[in-house]
């Protein structure tokens, strides 16, 4: 029981202390600020995925390449 008295009066002195500084006056700020403030700031992404598509072609690739490695060892022999 006197734990957690404590530990609930620290808390709470953490509390006030917030306050008193001013941590919970510009709540929108930070989360403005990461925001960027015109077009020329924003990242550039590809919005398409071409993940899977990429993945798909590499796959084919590779089988063209395995039959032309085994044509070309089938003509040596």
């Amino acid at each position: 029981m006197p734990i957690a008295l404590g530990m609930g009066s620290v808390g709470l002195m953490a509390f006030l202390w917030s306050m008193r500084t001013g941590q919970y006056d510009d709540l929108d700020g930070a989360a403005e600020r990461v925001l960027p403030t015109n077009a020329a700031d924003a990242p550039l992404h590809d919005k398409t995925w071409k993940g899977d598509e990429d993945h798909h072609d590499m796959e084919h690739t590779s089988d063209r390449h395995r039959l032309s490695k085994g044509q070309e060892e089938g003509n040596l022999t």
